[in-house]
Order: structure tokens, then C-alpha cells, then sequence
């Protein structure tokens, strides 16, 4: 069994204004117990003397919209209805902004894509410039060469014959 007969000390504060029934106490318990244990009324105030039974407690007592007061089913849905409708509002809303982001993250890595292609661009023309260079100043290196080669050849049939 997960209950002993000593109190639990827990580290989180319980605040006096939470009030359990008995059978909602029973219905919280039954998730940690076996199914064929159920706590009486008595063992419940006794593991858990923070809480009051709405037993216990006189109906005309609980002043309208104290966190006491008892609902009824239909006002249990209408307010887990409402419930359901803010949480589905900020959840539009969390996809939303998220869509939003998205699309300021889409449209700045559009732009830098813009960007790198412009620089890349650049790049490739310079690229075909230095190449076009290159090939041109090879040209004129070949040619320098072959002339300084025929310079040579007449100095040596000029040193070769006499004059």
C-alpha cells in the first residue's frame, strides 16, 4: 500500500481556502490505491486534516464566488466550457505569433539569400575578369618570350660573325 498511518510533510503550501469533499478526496486516492481499498470518511480527515469535508460545512455558509462554493454539474461545464475557450484562444494565439515568426524568419533568410547571390555574383565576374586577365597576360607572355628568343638568336649570329 502507498499509505502509511503518519501525516505526509509536503514542501508545497496548501492554502486553507481549498476545500475537498469526501467522495473527491476518495476519487483523488483511488488513482494512488488498489481499487479495493476505499477510505472512509474518518481515515480521510485523519491523513488529510488541512482539508474540510463539504459535509461538514453548512450550505448558506459559502458567499457567492467564494473558491468554496459548491457547482452543479451544469455550472461545472459551462465554466470548464469557458475554460476550454480561453485555452483554445491562446493557443490561436501561440500559433499566431508563431506563424509570425515564421514568416519574419522566412522573409530575413529571403533577403540573405538575396544577398549572398548578389555577392556570389560578384565574385563569379571578377572571377571571369581575372581569368580573361590571366589568359591575356599568358598570350603576352608566350609572345615576349618568342621575340626575346629571336633577340637572342640575333645577337649570337651577330657575335658569331664578323663584321
Amino acid at each position: 500500500m502507498f499509505f502509511s498511518q503518519e501525516p505526509v510533510l509536503s514542501q508545497c503550501p496548501v492554502s486553507e481556502e481549498i476545500e475537498f469533499g469526501t467522495d473527491e478526496l476518495q476519487e483523488l486516492l483511488s488513482f494512488f490505491q488498489s481499487p479495493t481499498k476505499q477510505l472512509s470518511s474518518n481515515e480521510s480527515q485523519e491523513l488529510f486534516p488541512l482539508f474540510q469535508s463539504r459535509d461538514s460545512v453548512d450550505p448558506n455558509s459559502c458567499s457567492e464566488g467564494s473558491n468554496g462554493a459548491v457547482y452543479t454539474d451544469n455550472e461545472r461545464q459551462l465554466r470548464r466550457k469557458e475554460s476550454n475557450r480561453k485555452s483554445a484562444r491562446r493557443c490561436r494565439w501561440r500559433k499566431k505569433r508563431h506563424l509570425q515568426n515564421l514568416t519574419y524568419q522566412v522573409n530575413r533568410l529571403k533577403m540573405d539569400n538575396q544577398e549572398l547571390k548578389i555577392g556570389l555574383g560578384l565574385v563569379l565576374h571578377q572571377s571571369h575578369v581575372i581569368l580573361a586577365d590571366n589568359q591575356r597576360l599568358r598570350s603576352e607572355s608566350i609572345a615576349l618570350s618568342a621575340r626575346l628568343s629571336g633577340l637572342n638568336q640575333m645577337i649570337l649570329c651577330a657575335m658569331q660573325s664578323p663584321y
